[in-house]
Formats: structure tokens, C-alpha cells, sequence
């Protein structure tokens, strides 16, 4: 047999693990699971063998439970609940009902007769009107088991599965009878159903949440519209990385202080990254940065490499510049052509 907090539990673990991988990257807007208030359960299949149209009657007015009471207002209610409960053997609930609802009226008080009246209503299927005499109930006396069988057995009838357990289950704990057992079977797997099927959804949206603020943050590291400067093998990875999260082209600019032909290309370079906002222009100085030169195998200078998705997708040597931009535009325009 499933375990209902069990089944739960390893949703909520496998949520919490996303939670903790995100809080050692640096992220702390992830959305904690209690928010997560969604759920489309026409996606589950149910038993819903047990529920009811919902009871639409005008709600019997509830008495204010801290007027005083004489003893004699006492007597006259017990006089009425016995009345109800000779009514009730009869088969004549709705004069059950009449007598109850004198009694309380007598002894608001009492939460013996709101649980009371609150079975009689679950018997007529009318479990929104026996939902407001089981919670009038509960209020005078949280401890009354009564009040949540009856409040327990409503909520099934109108497919509240996940609150009809949590008051049966309490209920069987105490004083379990086979009306609460039948109950039970019916609305535990559903219950449980549910519970699995919100984790599911709850680790999808942590997981979307997730990769969007990774989005965000890997996009942060790119200077829209402007050259990054490469001090680093380091740097380097790190910036070709998120370039490759965000899907973005990278122009690679390999440079060198005493590179003549390379002080013509400065404000040319800055203004291709203006006009080219998602572009990522990266400019590599290969004494300041030896290692990214070796490992490029960078030969002469000016060089351009066009990067794209983990591997080197062309490549422009000299100070042709037009070749540049022209070869720039054929692959923006074929991603967008992939996209489309």
C-alpha cells in the first residue's frame, strides 16, 4: 500500500534537491513549492464514484456561540436532539433536521449538534450545508471528532480529495468505524494521485524557474553592444559558455600591441558590436592573454573567429572587415531561418 506522506515526500525531496542546486549557483528567486498553488487535475485519472452535485440551499443561519445559556435552554435542546435521533430511526431526516436546528438555536453552544446535524446532511448528500455545520463545530470544539468525520465525508462528495484524507485520516486514527474505512479507500488514492501528480508539476515549474534565471544570469555576463576585453584562458571559457547557454554567435578579435595592421581595426570592431547587439565580440590580446592564443592556435594577426555552439564555424583573416560583417549576417540570418 502507498504511504500518503511518504508518496509526498519524495516530490518534496526531489524539489528541495532542485532548491539546494540552485542556491550554490547563486540563485535565490527560485519559488518555493508552497506557492505552487496550479494543478490541472482533469490530468488525473479518479475514482469519482462518490461524488455529488454541490447542495445550493440557503445556509441555515449559525447562532453566535457566546451568548449565555441557562440551564434550561440546555435541557430543552437535549429535549430536541432526542427528538432528532427518534426522527432519524424513522428515516424522516428533514424533521431530524428541524429539531436540531431548535436545538441549536436553544444551545448554540453545543457542538454535539452542529456535528450532528452535520451527518444528517451528509446522508441527505447535501455536503456544502454539512461543511458549514462540521467547520461551526470545530470552532466551538477543535477536538470533536465527529465534526471532521462528517466534514471529511462532505469533502469527498464534492471531489475535495486532498481534504477529505486529511480529516478521515484524523478521524481514523480515534474512532475508526467502517463508514470512515470505506470512505478512506475511496479518497486515499486519489489523495495520493494528486500529491504526485502537484510534485510533478512543482519540479517542472523549479526546473523552468531554474533554467530561466541560469538564462538570466548567463546573458548578465554578456555586454550587449559592447567588446569584452579577454584577459584569461578563464575568462575565455567562461564568456564562450555562456554564449553557448544564450545561443549566441561569438566574434573572436585576436590582437597584439605591435600588430600594425590591428590599430585599424579598434573603432571599426567597437562599432560592429554597437549594431550588433546580440552578437558577443570578444578582443583578445595574445601577449596579455598567451594561453587563449596558443590554444586557438592563433598564426597571424588580425584574425576573427566566428564561434558558434561549441565549435569554430568560420573564420577571417586580415583586416577585411566587410568579409566580417557579410559573413556575421549569413549566419544570424540561417539561426533565424532554423528558428522560424
Amino acid at each position: 500500500m502507498i504511504d500518503f506522506a511518504a508518496a509526498h515526500k519524495i516530490g518534496a525531496k526531489t524539489v528541495r534537491s532542485i532548491q539546494k542546486e540552485a542556491k550554490m549557483l547563486g540563485y535565490d528567486r527560485i519559488v518555493p513549492v508552497s506557492n505552487f498553488e496550479y494543478i490541472v487535475e482533469s490530468d488525473v485519472e479518479l475514482d469519482d464514484s462518490v461524488v455529488v452535485e454541490p447542495d445550493n440551499d440557503p445556509p441555515l443561519e449559525i447562532e453566535n456561540p457566546s451568548v449565555d445559556v441557562t440551564a434550561a435552554k440546555k435541557e430543552a435542546a437535549e429535549m430536541l436532539k432526542s427528538r432528532a435521533m427518534d426522527a432519524v430511526l424513522k428515516g424522516k431526516l428533514d424533521i431530524a433536521i428541524n429539531h436540531l436546528t431548535e436545538a441549536i438555536a436553544s444551545n448554540p453552544k453545543s457542538a454535539i449538534l452542529y456535528a450532528s446535524r452535520a451527518s444528517l446532511f451528509v446522508k441527505l448528500k447535501k455536503p456544502n450545508a454539512a461543511i458549514r455545520d462540521a467547520d461551526a463545530a470545530l470552532k466551538i470544539n477543535v477536538d470533536l471528532v465527529n465534526g471532521y468525520k462528517a466534514r471529511g465525508l462532505a469533502r469527498a462528495m464534492l471531489g475535495l480529495w486532498e481534504d477529505a484524507y486529511r480529516d478521515l485520516d484524523l478521524v481514523s486514527k480515534f474512532d475508526f468505524d467502517e463508514e470512515t474505512s470505506v470512505m478512506l479507500k475511496k479518497v486515499k488514492p486519489n489523495a495520493i494521485k494528486i500529491q504526485l501528480h502537484r510534485d510533478k508539476y512543482n519540479i517542472k515549474r523549479l526546473e523552468l524557474e531554474l533554467e530561466k534565471i541560469e538564462l538570466e544570469k548567463f546573458a548578465s555576463m554578456l555586454s550587449d553592444g559592447e567588446v569584452i576585453n579577454i584577459k584569461s584562458a578563464d575568462e575565455m571559457a567562461s564568456k564562450l559558455m555562456a554564449a553557448s547557454k544564450t545561443s549566441r554567435l561569438v566574434v573572436i578579435y585576436f590582437t597584439a600591441p605591435w600588430c600594425g595592421a590591428c590599430r585599424k581595426v579598434g573603432q571599426l570592431y567597437t562599432r560592429m558590436a554597437k549594431e550588433n547587439q546580440k552578437v558577443v565580440f570578444l578582443k583578445v590580446d595574445i601577449e596579455e592573454a598567451m594561453q587563449v592564443g596558443l590554444e586557438w592556435n592563433v598564426s597571424c594577426l588580425p584574425s576573427f573567429y566566428l564561434w558558434k555552439d561549441g565549435e569554430t564555424v568560420d573564420k577571417v583573416v586580415d583586416i577585411d572587415l566587410v568579409s566580417l560583417e557579410k559573413k556575421i549576417a549569413e549566419l544570424l540570418a540561417s539561426v533565424s531561418t532554423g528558428n522560424a
